[in-house]
């Protein structure tokens, strides 16, 4: 996913600065485990035909690996997250793509109940509408991380599943490329997923969430209101906190009645009273002294996409803005910092910056990985900053200067 690639688990990670070396794969090792796993139950309903096509030349990619099991170096602030993921440059993609596809997107919304904003904003978080759906092969990188490293039993079951996609013809092996864990599509579905929620929605008999935006953007809905989206319902809203408000014991999945946060004092953020869209909330505070969000049951459908409440927050700022909730890119409340986010436009004028100093960065493309931030320190350091590696306002004014 995008966002997996930005983000791991429940808090925004980035790559560290010195990956780690891939480890050497024994190939004997390798179609050991694979002969042990087309015994397990997993395995049961495929032919001996489909397992010996697809694994009986197949080499383990040891490069999978470090990505499962590196130990990032520092957890991205939410600030930083979301100035990456909402920019004017996804926003206004974002209105495009809801333009293109508005007739598709209305019928969508009709039979699931899923605004279509939401469901272009998944699309724009998982794989920046279409354009980043990840190159490695799902049948190498599910296999490897079968066999080796952690979480074997969970990786199995997903080469499994698309293996039994070939087996069913639903997709060619070249259409099943995508993330180092298996995501694959326009809105990267794992491919246990593509199982459960996949749509056929253009009526062309196939469920192609690969080249068919509007297959892609109706399993998206199908997959919401599979996990448990209300219709009619908003995810949430920013909220002000009652000043002295104990925030002890918050949380999204504490969530209580709406007639509760009125008698303690909580309004929306513009000092409007709380709309009676939603029966029960909790309150979220990614961080202290920053935006506050009542969230209803939709958030966590949201969430459940991809475990993180960032990750949410990103779907949830960037459908406001396409859908006309809110007029600008950001939150109300400014987050607890002086030194903000950059933009992906930002991020590439930094790495401009730091090409134009002689860092050996390779080509500006707006994210910010091991060596750009190499070359951040070596900046930091020179001006006397604290040399963290972030990149932030202040890092891009100093070299602008």
């Amino acid at each position: 996913m995008l966002a997996a690639a930005l983000a791991s688990g429940a808090h925004a990670q980035t790559a560290a600065p010195s990956p780690e070396a891939p480890p050497v794969l024994s190939q004997a090792e390798f179609q050991a485990c694979l002969a042990r796993l087309q015994d397990t139950q997993a395995f049961a309903n495929l032919s001996d035909d489909t397992f010996r096509r697809y694994t009986a030349t197949l080499t383990p990619d040891a490069t999978v690996l470090p990505l499962l099991n590196r130990q990032p170096e520092f957890s991205l602030p939410v600030w930083d997250y979301l100035a990456m993921l909402v920019d004017e440059q996804r926003v206004a993609d974002g209105k495009a793509g809801y333009a293109r596809w508005q007739n598709e997107l209305r019928q969508i919304e009709q039979r699931f109940g899923v605004p279509a904003d939401i469901v272009v904003g998944v699309w724009g978080v998982e794989s920046n509408f279409g354009q980043n759906l990840g190159g490695r092969s799902l049948v190498q990188s599910l296999s490897t991380l079968s066999c080796f490293g952690r979480r074997q039993a969970y990786f199995s079951g997903e080469f499994a599943a698309v293996l039994r996609i070939l087996q069913e013809g639903h997709m060619t092996e070249d259409k099943l490329r995508g993330s180092w864990a298996g995501a694959f599509g326009q809105t990267q579905f794992m491919p246990s997923t593509f199982f459960r929620s996949a749509v056929d929605f253009d009526g062309d008999g196939r469920r192609d969430i690969v080249d068919s935006v509007p297959d892609a953007l109706a399993s998206t809905a199908q997959f919401l209101k599979n996990a448990g989206w209300r219709t009619g319902q908003p995810w949430g809203w920013e909220v002000q906190v009652p000043r002295g408000f104990d925030t002890r014991g918050a949380g999204r999945k504490a969530k209580k009645p709406l007639a509760t946060w009125r008698a303690a004092g909580f309004t929306l953020v513009n000092g409007q009273p709380l709309p009676d869209t939603l029966d029960s909330a909790g309150l979220m505070i990614p961080a202290a002294g920053g935006p506050a969000f009542l969230v209803g049951r939709n958030f966590d459908a949201l969430y459940s996409y991809n475990a993180s409440e960032n990750y949410g927050l990103a779907i949830a700022q960037l459908a406001n803005v396409i859908g006309g909730r809110s007029a600008q890119v950001g939150f109300v409340t400014p987050w607890p910092t002086d030194d903000p986010g950059l933009s992906r436009a930002q991020n590439r004028e930094l790495q401009i910056r730091l090409l134009g100093l002689g860092h050996a960065i390779g080509e500006p493309d707006g994210m910010i990985g091991a060596k750009t931030r190499e070359a951040i320190r070596a900046e930091q350091q020179r001006l006397g900053m604290t040399v963290d590696g972030r990149a932030g306002q202040k890092l891009l004014r100093a070299l602008s200067q």
